[in-house]
């Protein structure tokens, strides 16, 4: 999800929930601690040089039960770090504590105004340089249609 993208879910709705792959939602008491750029630079394993940009939206849930974020605040708190930040419609990285460490989750829209957290995952961006090989490519059996011929002792069809 990108910014832009969220601000349009945000409001539409009412109400604002999070919800973790897992199923159970962030606590409506949370706190949305920070909003900024992210930017990457690195190499990868083929050598090639990169860059990642994001937003990264971090939520922080306390023991003060009364908090209550709601959606056109959060709106108001992205439009402002788009301003001072000069951030771009870019991707969102949500960072939440998990239960060792902060877990870092991409962010998709679910049912009636609610943001999934969705897993992120490591994967080589150079395969072909480390010898990894593609995935095959799926091959559709529905058009293929057998010849039709006698087969008979030694002749070599069998």
């Amino acid at each position: 999800m990108t910014v832009s993208q969220i601000k349009a879910n945000l409001s539409a709705h009412e109400t604002l929930l999070f919800q973790l792959p897992d199923g159970t939602s962030v606590p409506a008491h949370f706190h949305v601690t920070e909003v900024g750029e992210v930017t990457k630079r690195f190499i990868d394993c083929g050598g090639t040089l990169r860059q990642e940009r994001l937003v990264s939206l971090q939520l922080w849930s306390a023991n003060d039960y009364n908090h209550r974020l709601h959606p056109g605040k959060l709106v108001s708190i992205i439009e402002l770090a788009e301003k001072q930040l000069g951030l771009g419609d870019l991707e969102i990285e949500v960072e939440y504590q998990g239960p060792d460490t902060i877990s870092k989750y991409s962010l998709d829209a679910g049912k009636n105004g609610t943001l999934l957290l969705a897993s992120k995952h490591t994967d080589c961006l150079a395969k072909s340089d480390c010898g990894i090989p593609l995935p095959k490519q799926a091959v559709s059996l529905a058009g293929f249609v057998a010849k039709k011929t006698e087969c008979t002792p030694g002749g070599g069809c069998c």
